[in-house]
């Protein structure tokens, strides 16, 4: 069987750790050590654990920020509705997994502000998918499928709001159970499209 590529391996580990005990306990040394290599090999690809965290969110989970860039730059393609239902759920999943991962981040003020240094300098950060839904809906504001006194950014606040607060809200209900993902997103879509569009039908959007 073919050995996978060290930097693959190193995500893969470091994803599987920061999923079962948590970002602050998720150790370089015991990356390395999950990915069979040393940590020298380690730092050959990542600078920083910080710089392995952010590439472990945008090539391990549900890709976000590729699908807005796509669908602002194809705006007036499909329709409203199917657009934003595939924002949310692609969203919704993306939150999910990523809550677990960031939750410890909270815990320790001191690691929280060095992730979020090393968000800042690699131009990365959790603002970035409210500019990009905002960036999608002002360019089908243009297009002239949105109201032009449409507020896109709290359009966009409200959808992404939404998708975060169901990686953890619900923890604590008898079942324990996320409302499922595709329902969930579309009636999100649905709502939220009552607000910003100026078609009165779904058809016509």
């Amino acid at each position: 069987m073919e050995t996978k590529p060290a930097r693959v391996r190193i995500l893969d580990a470091a994803h599987e750790l920061m999923l079962t005990v948590g970002l602050a306990r998720a150790t370089t040394k015991e990356i390395a050590r999950a990915a069979g290599c040393s940590e020298a090999a380690l730092y050959k690809y990542f600078d920083t654990k910080e710089e392995l965290f952010v590439r472990v969110l945008t090539e391990r989970l549900p890709r976000l920020t590729s699908l807005l860039d796509s669908l602002a730059a194809g705006a007036g393609g499909g329709t409203l509705e199917d657009n934003l239902t595939l924002i949310a759920r692609r969203a919704a999943l993306f939150y999910e997994q990523s809550f677990p991962i960031a939750a410890s981040l909270y815990a320790e003020t001191q690691l929280k502000r060095r992730h979020d240094d090393a968000l800042r300098s690699l131009g990365s950060g959790p603002h970035l998918p409210i500019q990009g839904v905002d960036a999608y809906l002002r360019a089908e504001q243009a297009a002239g499928r949105v109201r032009a006194d449409a507020d896109t950014y709290a359009a966009a606040s409200l959808l992404l709001g939404a998708c975060a607060q169901r990686a953890f809200a619900y923890d604590a209900t008898e079942t324990g159970e996320r409302p499922p993902v595709d329902d969930f997103a579309a009636r999100l879509a649905r709502t939220l499209l009552g607000g910003i569009s100026v078609a009165p039908e779904p058809g016509q959007m």
